[in-house]
């Protein structure tokens, strides 16, 4: 049958590449030129199955408590008068409860180590090169509190299939050298071998290609406007084409994977989707010392910092901002990530050429995304992924066609539906 696949990050990409593998014909309406170009341009690069865990715990929370006020605090909460930034909140606090925590930990995991399994299988078969690396992520701590936190989410994730061994400072430096002079304010850490990491932008452009290869049709410069109903079905969409001209495009399923717009074009047809745009800021530095500049994916707990080596480029990403669709960059954010990183790895790269980026993150309370059905009986979602959209892509593509196509999916797609409890 034919799907129209609405977004064309590195979600919609990935699912594009699915359902047509599955042997639909397969359409992606894209407002941006090209794919990628969004959310998924400059993220951090990690596919962190072994951190792939909510952001809402007791402990996540005192610490935002502790930022609050701080212009480069790794969380910066501005206030609007936005109902559903409220709605988003009060959930987010529910799901800190250390039962919804647990619960929400097992269903993450398992999506994301199904997803990195679908990645690897599919960059077996396609060849995809997109400057990643299988040296594992590495986490390490300067605060001997958050690592005995640390400690038992690791014993956690243990239990329910992911392995996270825990290291000495020493042991920390030895995986990663250019560490080394971190050394004496490094507690510990923790590491995961099979973790990887890779340029989404690169991917998903790469993938793009595969799949107008196979058939897949691109309109970029198009802009989604709206659904067109009939009783329980969507009967089409109505675009934008970049002449302004106003066109129908009908499908017999539809599948919404526009990130943080989501929940705005959800609301028209009567389905409420917690998802609040969270804006992330990454620095791409070019490495001028490749000795200095590490190699392995690195997470820096006390500043909530990823790092990963993109070939000869340094990506540094992270911070949370709940700032509605603005997507401005903040110089004050991007100079303190600047400076975390000049701090661990001096001689790293040209610091002053650095390229600054902000993007927004789909992100659910629970960071649970959506991989469902709807009331409309051809109208799917995948969506709502966060932090965590590059991680999960592979496998929330996968999932979704599974059922789009009426397959019995590999793993158990309740916890991901619009109706979860």
């Amino acid at each position: 049958m034919k799907v129209i696949v609405l977004g064309a990050g590195v979600v919609g990409v990935t699912s594009a590449w699915f359902l047509r593998d599955a042997g639909h014909e397969v359409q992606v309406i894209e407002r941006q030129p090209g794919a990628a170009l969004e959310t998924s341009f400059a993220n951090g690069g990690q596919i962190s199955v072994s951190h792939a865990e909510p952001w809402a715990s007791v402990a996540a929370l005192r610490q935002m408590l502790k930022w609050l006020g701080r212009e480069d605090s790794p969380l910066l909460f501005r206030l609007r008068a936005d109902w559903a930034q409220w709605r988003w909140s009060m959930r987010f606090l529910l799901e800190c409860l250390p039962s919804r925590n647990r619960h929400n930990v097992q269903r993450i995991l398992r999506l994301a180590l199904y997803s990195r399994d679908q990645l690897k299988a599919l960059r077996a078969s396609t060849g995809l090169i997109y400057d990643h690396s299988e040296r594992g992520i590495l986490h390490f701590y300067t605060d001997r509190a958050q690592l005995a936190g640390a400690a038992h989410t690791a014993r956690l994730m243990t239990e329910y299939g992911c392995t996270r061994l825990t290291k000495t400072p020493q042991e920390v430096v030895a995986i990663e050298p250019a560490l080394a002079s971190a050394l004496p304010n490094i507690v510990g850490g923790d590491y995961n071998a099979e973790d990887e990491s890779g340029d989404a932008h690169l991917f998903t452009l790469q993938l793009a290609e595969r799949c107008a290869a196979a058939g897949v049709k691109f309109d970029y410069d198009t802009r989604f406007e709206r659904f067109e109903t009939s009783a329980e079905r969507i009967r089409g969409v109505t675009v934008r084409r970049s002449d302004n001209r106003a066109e129908l495009l009908q499908a017999d399923a539809y599948v919404m994977a526009l990130g943080s717009y989501s929940p705005l074009h959800a609301r028209q047809l009567g389905i409420k989707l917690l998802v609040y745009p969270v804006k992330g800021y990454s620095v791409t530095i070019p490495v001028t010392d490749a000795d200095a500049a590490p190699r392995v994916s690195l997470t820096d707990d006390a500043y909530k910092l990823v790092f990963s080596r993109l070939g000869d480029r340094l990506r540094v990403a992270g911070t949370a901002e709940l700032n509605g669709y603005d997507t401005s960059v903040n110089d004050v954010r991007c100079d303190a990530i600047l400076r975390r990183t000049a701090q661990l790895f001096p001689r790293a790269g040209a610091f002053a050429a650095a390229e600054r980026w902000a993007g927004l993150r789909p992100a659910t309370p629970s960071n649970l995304p959506y991989v469902s059905g709807t009331h409309y009986r051809n109208l799917y979602l995948n969506t709502g992924h966060g932090t965590l959209g590059w991680t999960m892509a592979c496998g929330s593509g996968h999932l979704l066609a599974d059922m789009v196509s009426g397959r019995n999916p590999d793993i158990d797609p309740a916890a991901y539906a619009v109706s979860r409890s």
